[in-house]
Order: C-alpha cells, then sequence, then structure tokens
C-alpha cells in the first residue's frame, strides 16, 4: 500500500493515478474527500499535513508514502513538518518525496529542511528533484509565447 499526499494536486493526482493503473493499492490523502474525484477503487481518506496527528490513522498496513509538502516556509517544514515525518518513519518504510532542484543550492529553504528531517528519520527515502512543470509554464507570462508558438526567450532585436 502506498499513501499519496497532495492527492488531488497536479502531480499527487498523477501518481494516483499512474499506480492505480498499475495495480498497486493507493491510499489518497486529502482534506476534502468528497471532492477528490480520483479513480474507482483508490482508497481516500480525510487528512491534513497541517495536523500531523490527522495522518496516523491512514498508515496502518502503508510500506511507502508520496509526500507533497505544501508549505512553502521552512518554519513550517520544522514544525509541523518534523512531526509528520516522526509519525511517517513509525509505521513505513520508505518516503518518495517531491522536493525541488533548489533544495541543492539552498539549504535553509523548506525543501532542504524537509529533505534532512527525512534523511535523520532512518526511513528509506527518495528525492525527486524537479526543476519545473510544463503545467506551471501555462500559468505563467510565458503562455501566450508558448501557446501562439513564439520563442521563449527574447532575443535581441526580435
Amino acid at each position: 500500500m502506498i499513501l499519496v499526499t497532495g492527492a488531488t494536486g497536479t502531480v499527487g493526482r498523477q501518481v494516483v493515478t499512474q499506480l492505480k493503473e498499475r495495480g498497486v493499492p493507493v491510499r489518497a490523502v486529502t482534506r476534502d474527500p468528497a471532492s477528490a474525484r480520483l479513480p474507482a477503487g483508490v482508497e481516500v481518506v480525510r487528512g491534513d499535513l497541517a495536523d500531523p496527528a490527522s495522518l496516523e490513522p491512514h498508515l496502518a498496513g502503508v510500506d511507502s508514502v508520496f509526500l507533497v509538502w505544501p508549505f512553502t516556509s521552512p518554519e513550517l517544514a520544522a514544525d509541523p513538518g518534523a512531526r509528520v515525518v516522526k509519525i511517517l518513519a513509525r509505521h513505513v518504510t520508505r518516503v518518495v518525496y517531491l522536493s525541488a532542484q533548489a533544495a541543492a543550492g539552498r539549504p535553509d529553504s523548506f525543501w532542504a529542511t524537509m529533505e534532512r528531517l527525512i534523511e535523520d528519520s532512518g526511513v528509506a527515502w527518495t528525492f525527486l528533484r524537479p526543476t519545473g512543470f510544463a503545467a506551471n509554464t501555462l500559468r505563467t507570462r510565458y503562455a501566450a509565447r508558448v501557446s501562439s508558438g513564439g520563442p521563449m526567450v527574447r532575443r535581441p532585436g526580435h
């Protein structure tokens, strides 16, 4: 069983869907299960990373966690992040954390803080460090250029 946090977000929803398609048992955490709209057969449970204790009842039988950390301040990574990681470490053998490439160069960032907490917890871990997502590009100033086929970078004189 894999527990997925951020299960109704852009990345989490894809993780849930692809695991389900491969026949892997999935438990999806969301603050509002009634509006989750996840694939049939996915176990959807109520939980909130801001309330770490809300996760504990859903960790029975879970081997791994896909962790999307929604808070962007290092202080929130330190707490409740530390409490979340402690709870996970008591129940699971692996945490897959959606981090960011910036964690490598910004040791005070929330990404790096969460990575350190997970490393220090004693569980096996995998850190995914993407540099960006196409879905995010569509919400930026580049969206018009992307959809028009125009260049992404302005060149002098163009």
